[in-house]
């Protein structure tokens, strides 16, 4: 890649490596399907508005809204609500790093449902060595931790949702995200003759329907205080930036750098969202647990391979 796509990956890393920091300061006031329901339908106002700048022809077969929704559900739905109410219960660099094995899944599956994405055995080292790193996250004693305090979100809520005695299923519930990103990676195939910004616009819009139901029977918004300033802007920040923004970079990026290369971006993003819990946040991270970070990138290092064909190339050539 040239210098302006790193550029491009490394903002849209911080990007998405936001969402774990936006997501840790909206939890204060706002349940986490309240949240997820602001994020996607602020990001589907912002998309929408975008695909009638660029005068992108709506489509009218019923069948493309059929796969916008299922499109939402495994994209958004689903990985977005589990992944912020994880993060009630775990910090949200921890969030991040178990996020990071979406790629790892995505391999499986794809060797599952398609026939020319096989695994091969350096695949198979690396999905191997990526679970490894997971474990190594998930097994340490102080991996579930109580992120809001006594009075915020979680306890003025009193579903099954907020109990405390589910806290250790948190990492669990970032994994079966990843699962979901996963689907969503060879699902999206079929929207290869489909703008991405309406395909954006489409799955967003799709899931803040499917949200509307949920969000009212088990949060009851109505019963919420007011949000802070603070809190607004966090769900501002996270519907703008890490989605709506982080969309149409990531497809713009996709274009110009492939798909393989957009995979370096999840070496990234928990080292951006690290940091910015860190720096904002005042979180801490065990040593154990940056060493698993380690090990899942080396994991995805040897599933992207290029590091390892750099260095056999090096050995070939002469002294």
């Amino acid at each position: 890649m040239d210098g302006r796509s790193w550029l491009m990956l490394i903002v849209l890393s911080v990007l998405w490596g936001g969402s774990f920091f936006f997501t840790e300061i909206a939890l204060v006031d706002l349940p986490p399907f309240t949240l997820v329901l602001g994020r996607v339908a602020i990001a589907a106002m912002i998309l929408w508005w975008v695909v009638l700048l660029r005068d992108i022809e709506i489509p009218r077969d019923p069948r493309i809204w059929l796969s916008f929704l299922v499109m939402g559900a495994l994209n958004n739905l689903i990985p977005f609500c589990l992944i912020v109410w994880s993060q009630t219960h775990i910090a949200s660099g921890l969030a991040a790093i178990l996020n990071a094995t979406t790629p790892l899944f995505t391999l499986i599956i794809a060797h599952l449902a398609t026939k020319n994405e096989r695994l091969t055995r350096r695949k198979v080292i690396g999905v191997l060595t990526g679970f490894a790193g997971v474990v190594i996250v998930i097994g340490l004693p102080d991996a579930v931790v109580t992120a809001i305090e006594p009075g915020g979100a979680s306890s003025a809520s009193e579903d099954v949702f907020a109990l405390a005695s589910f806290a250790p299923f948190a990492p669990v519930a970032v994994l079966i995200a990843a699962i979901s990103y996963g689907c969503t990676g060879v699902f999206a195939r079929r929207f290869k003759d489909t703008p991405p910004i309406l395909t954006a616009a489409g799955q967003t819009s799709a899931s803040t329907l499917m949200l509307i139901p949920i969000c009212i029977l088990i949060d009851t918004p109505w019963n919420l205080s007011f949000p802070k300033t603070d809190t607004i802007l966090a769900v501002l920040g996270i519907a703008a930036f890490s989605t709506a923004l982080a969309y149409i970079l990531y497809f713009q990026l996709l274009k110009r750098a492939g798909a393989s290369n957009l995979l370096l971006v999840t070496f990234l993003i928990p080292v951006s969202a690290i940091l910015l819990g860190v720096l904002f946040l005042g979180e801490t991270l065990a040593l154990r647990q940056i060493g698993g970070m380690a090990v899942i990138g080396l994991g995805l290092a040897v599933i992207d391979g290029r590091l390892i064909r750099r260095k056999g190339g090096l050995r070939k050539s002469p002294a």
